[in-house]
């Protein structure tokens, strides 16, 4: 069990998809007031987020709303998908994501590693299973259990894999979460192994944002944002109950309940070694506070003596393990634990008194390391550790009231991401890549604390005289700012190489090497060169890197992009002609105040499924639970800081600006749509260039398959090939 913040709006994933598109804006719709701001020239659009001319692209499915779109995407399809290039784009990348030599990542438990799996034949999937031992040989025989293109078939359903939980130690019985269509929404359905079929009379939910976690095999424990009244202000459930089996959900008994401004509360099961199970809920104050319970069967729920800023990680020989964002002192003229430090406390001691029990440092990260994966094993507690964004691995053990360490031998300079682990048994997973390395696949003895490669795919690209650097640059407040370049051995630093940078900078989540055999194909064997940004906001350095730019502080991470961007071009590797910005999600928010403050540093700007409306974020979807973030547009002060960085709010009628390239998904139910919609509107009423897509399936990763995801791929590189690589840019040849 590792408790993540799974509903946690933005994934930042240096693969996020792409596709484009460019509006027409209905006629006689207004802009917005204008205000000339210094210099004179500058008019700067004002619009009132109470009374936005725009609010009609917020009705997500409205019949103008999507007509608008429909012309939108027409649009770009003739300009991009015209491209002699884009069918060549498209085939390469759906060859490598259909490609039948991938690694089946799975999970061991009962006896049998589990797999979900999608090729060009099984476009939803299939979910399967292998015994160990012919997972290890090189074409293991799969059991599938339920194939989903089946399913959705005979239900006239798009059902997209959201992911199971079967109840230890049989495994038999399941909660299937499945997507209709990609969205965050999704149904639980209870599901039996040995029958191979949906239980008749089985625990079974509507639609809805939340969660279903097993107690027993006749209880479990829900919490779903159905009603007003169990649903807080962000779109998540505010109270979990424990359903019985055969009895209506909404006679169900309360187990713990939340505020309605909270983030949200999740109920989840967490299981020791030798089967004992405790029932805990997070109760997210903020979307970094965190009020955590424990939950007996026939007791009132007890809250952990925990601070806010911390995240339980796992059970692993009695022990409670957990880290803390903050300073922590649990007692007054006791001992301080830093920032940042993994520790534990028994938690069989703490449930029978409901006071703190001493509390135990496992490890403490130093500045330039960052804590990863991490999950109980029988005989170990495993950590993937980063250094300066390169990975490692370590066991701790605990007895006799201490914890210590053995370091596992994993490749060197890699990126290492611990996958599965289980309490019960000592086999666990971890994949090693990096950005000219094709991923490995790795089985992990805890016992003998031994890793053997498994599995690992050919490359995808051809990588001959290609390099990485590790680099470095000062933002404007002195601090070093790290970063990651691919490009050719031969480059000439004359300025004329096209670069594409990728950042993300929020929610403390780490962008470190990745393979791409799309990236790698369309983009760097085509003479590109790519960037990665460790700019602040991230993790890749613990929560103090992150904290750095939170709410009023976040212009940091802006300079970091800013800074970086500028040396790129002072090395000679590129120029603001041949240089472009991509980010997805709250990096789209980066993008898009890359392109509102120095839209001088690019010639192509990507902002992915983005927020771009910081004034009325926090009434769109799931943006009230982001304040923790980026602060309270209602506040005096947080929101005058939110309405000088909000890229709608800051486009200036006569400025002078890059192509834009926005892209969103009509299912987005995480990041709404309306953000990209109504900037590309605004932009086309300004007579500004962009191109905008939406894709009316997928969900937050704007594709529900992989054929959606090559289209995506292909339509962003044809994108940056005309605007960075080619002589003549497209809007010169208009």
């Amino acid at each position: 069990m590792r408790v993540y913040r799974s509903i946690w709006a933005v994934t930042a994933s240096a693969a996020i998809l792409a596709a484009c598109s460019q509006p027409a804006s209905d006629e006689g719709e207004d802009v917005g007031s204008t205000t000339t701001d210094a210099p004179a020239e500058r008019q700067i659009v004002q619009i009132d987020p109470n009374n936005d001319p725009r609010v009609w692209l917020e009705d997500v499915e409205g019949e103008r709303a999507l007509e608008w779109v429909g012309g939108q995407n027409e649009r770009t399809f003739d300009r991009l998908q015209g491209d002699e290039r884009y069918e060549t784009l498209r085939d390469q990348a759906l060859a490598i994501y259909q490609s039948t030599d991938r690694i089946p990542y799975g999970s061991y438990s009962g006896g049998f590693i589990w797999n979900f799996w999608q090729d060009a034949e099984q476009t939803h999937g299939l979910w399967r299973r292998a015994t160990l031992e012919s997972y290890l040989t090189d074409d293991p025989e799969w059991d599938v259990v339920l194939d989903l293109d089946a399913l959705s078939e005979a239900e006239d359903r798009n059902w997209v894999w959201r992911g199971s939980n079967c109840l230890a130690p049989d495994y038999d019985r399941c909660i299937l979460t499945l997507s209709d269509g990609g969205s965050d929404a999704a149904i639980r359905r209870e599901f039996s192994i040995s029958d191979r079929a949906f239980v008749e009379g089985g625990f079974e939910t509507q639609e809805a944002k939340g969660g279903v976690s097993w107690i027993d095999e006749n209880t479990v424990m829900v919490g779903l944002a159905i009603d007003p009244e169990d649903t807080t202000s962000s779109g998540y459930p505010s109270v979990a109950y424990r359903w019985e089996r055969g009895t209506d959900l909404a006679d169900a008994t309360e187990a713990v309940r939340g505020d309605a401004d909270d983030v949200g509360l999740f109920a989840f099961r967490a299981e020791d070694h030798d089967g004992t199970v405790y029932m805990m809920a997070s109760e997210a104050d903020t979307f970094y506070d965190t009020t955590w319970w424990y939950l007996p069967i026939d007791a009132e729920p007890v809250q952990l003596p925990l601070p806010s800023k911390s995240s339980i990680q796992d059970i692993y020989q009695g022990e409670l393990i957990f880290t803390v964002e903050e300073e922590w002192t649990p007692m007054e003229g006791g001992e301080t634990f830093p920032q940042g430090a993994l520790l534990s406390f028994t938690m069989a001691d703490f449930a029978a008194s409901g006071e703190l029990p001493p509390v135990k440092t496992v490890f403490v990260p130093g500045p330039r390391q960052s804590l990863g994966g991490m999950g109980s094993s029988a005989s170990a507690f495993l950590v993937a550790i980063d250094e300066n964004v390169v990975g490692g691995l370590e066991a701790f053990h605990y007895a006799d009231g201490q914890w210590t360490s053995e370091t596992v031998p994993v490749p060197a300079n890699m990126t290492i991401s611990l996958g599965s682990t289980n309490s019960h048994h000592d086999v666990a997973f971890m994949n090693a890549e990096g950005f000219l390395t094709p991923d490995s696949y790795y089985m992990v003895d805890a016992a003998e604390l031994t890793v053997q490669e498994i599995k690992s795919i050919p490359a995808r690209f051809d990588a001959e005289g290609l390099v990485v650097e590790q680099l470095e640059v000062a933002s404007t407040d002195g601090t070093m700012v790290p970063y990651f370049v691919v490009r050719h051995e031969d480059t000439v630093m004359d300025g004329t190489t096209p670069t594409l940078l990728y950042a993300y900078g929020g929610f403390q989540v780490s962008i470190r090497p990745s393979y791409s055999g799309s990236r790698g194909q369309l983009w760097l064997e085509n003479g590109g060169a790519y960037v990665v940004a460790n700019i602040r906001g991230g993790g890749e350095f613990g929560p103090a890197w992150h904290q750095a730019g939170l709410k009023m502080d976040r212009q940091r991470i802006y300079d970091d992009l800013i800074a970086v961007a500028e040396d790129l071009s002072e090395r000679g590797l590129t120029s603001p002609r041949h240089l472009g910005v991509y980010g997805g999600s709250n990096g789209g928010l980066l993008t898009g105040v890359m392109y509102t403050q120095r839209p001088d540093l690019w010639n192509a700007v990507v902002s992915a499924v983005p927020l771009l409306d910081m004034l009325r974020f926090h009434t769109l979807l799931a943006g009230a639970s982001w304040m923790g973030e980026y602060g309270n547009p209602e506040d005096p002060d947080e929101g005058g800081f939110l309405r000088s960085i909000s890229p709608y709010h800051n486009v200036d009628a006569n400025g002078a600006y890059p192509e834009i390239y926005l892209y969103t998904s009509t299912q987005d139910d995480r990041v709404h749509p309306g953000h990209a919609r109504k900037m590309a509107h605004l932009l086309e009423d300004l007579g500004h260039d962009y191109l905008y897509y939406e894709n009316t399936a997928g969900g937050h990763s704007a594709a529900a398959n992989l054929e959606e995801r090559a289209r995506s791929d292909a339509l962003l590189y044809t994108f940056l090939m005309q605007k960075l690589m080619d002589d003549v840019d497209p809007l010169d040849a208009e």
